[in-house]
């Protein structure tokens, strides 16, 4: 298993850059970056990141196909790999229709739109003219006048559509999860997919992109990831919410709780304990090991710990790395 850890940059990037390296200390083997219009770039800061680190990998998770074109990203994450040494690592997913509408643009077809940019970026890091007449993407001989090595491409999905073709097409996939029960689903979806492009499932890297939260201190740990979970929640298909029993009617009073600004709401009752052992991985360190066991067992080859990792991060990271990575 390796472990990854997620960073928003809604930090200054330099501040994000002493995190990574600090990760890169302790043992993770990826970073990911989360790519929104609101936070500072992803690629000016996994620039700053590739010249801060030396060994651990560095990618987007993730980028999408709406708002660059598969051109512009090939060229971004292959300048990335360059100045990186090789450490690049591109995360690609549809992202959500509520940002686009924010921001003014069509979330047509995601699983095409995903599918047919996997294929163009392939092309430009073979280093090829790419010619396209796809339902989505469209390319009249755009080619890189770089060479940008071969980046893995990782899938951010969810839904089983997306979950299999990601085990078609990527070198690994990104499923923001946390629990067993959705992993014994997306391993057979990702199996299923890989299967049918004639690949073995264990080619694809299953990575946990989990809300992580670490301490100590049990309490402390569950309280800092409650938020975060309260996001999840209000986000989830109401299948995935009837899988971990959960009352789906809870998800439009907390949605409802998080457009107030509520926030007093959902440190309170409002999250409860079944909704925080579904979706995060959170507690101490003997706590978070028996989760992460779990998810080895039924296929998860990465466990990525995402926000808020704890509720300081900086002994999170130690904390991950002396209890858990050494510890493996």
């Amino acid at each position: 298993m390796t472990f990854g850890i997620e960073f928003v940059p809604n930090d200054p990037v330099l501040k994000i850059a002493h995190y990574a390296k600090l990760a890169e200390q302790q043992g993770f083997d990826n970073v990911w970056i989360t790519d929104h219009y609101n936070n500072r770039d992803v690629y000016s800061t996994l620039a700053v990141l590739a010249m801060n680190t030396n060994s651990i990998k560095i990618g987007t998770g993730v980028t999408n196909p709406y708002t660059r074109n598969a051109a512009i990203t090939a060229s971004s994450i292959g300048a990335i790999n360059e100045i990186s040494g090789g450490r690049a690592i591109l995360g690609l997913g549809p992202g959500d229709k509520a940002t686009f509408d924010a921001m003014g643009i069509e979330w047509e077809k995601p699983l095409t739109t995903t599918k047919e940019n996997i294929s163009a970026l392939r092309s430009f890091f073979a280093g090829e003219k790419v010619t396209m007449d796809g339902d989505m993407v469209q390319f009249g001989g755009a080619k890189l006048a770089f060479k940008t090595g071969d980046v893995p491409i990782y899938m951010g999905a969810q839904g089983p559509k997306m979950l299999e073709l990601a085990g078609e097409v990527a070198d690994g996939v990104l499923i923001n999860a946390s629990h067993p029960k959705d992993f014994e689903v997306a391993v057979k979806q990702i199996a299923s997919g890989a299967k049918k492009a004639g690949r073995d499932p264990k080619e694809v890297d299953v990575a946990a992109y989990a809300c992580f939260s670490i301490d100590k201190d049990a309490a402390k740990a569950r309280s800092a990831a409650k938020v975060v979970v309260a996001f999840i929640v209000a986000g989830s298909p109401d299948m995935v919410l009837e899988r971990h029993g959960i009352d789906v009617a809870a998800k439009a009073d907390i949605g409802g709780a998080i457009a107030k600004g509520d926030f007093g709401a959902l440190m309170g009752d409002m999250v409860t304990n079944n909704m925080m052992e579904s979706f995060s991985i959170s507690g101490t360190p003997d706590d978070c090991k028996a989760r992460i066991n779990e998810l080895l067992d039924i296929g998860v080859t990465q466990i990525v710990a995402g926000s808020p990792i704890g509720p300081n991060k900086e002994k999170a990271i130690k904390l991950i790395g002396k209890e858990i990575i050494g510890g493996n």
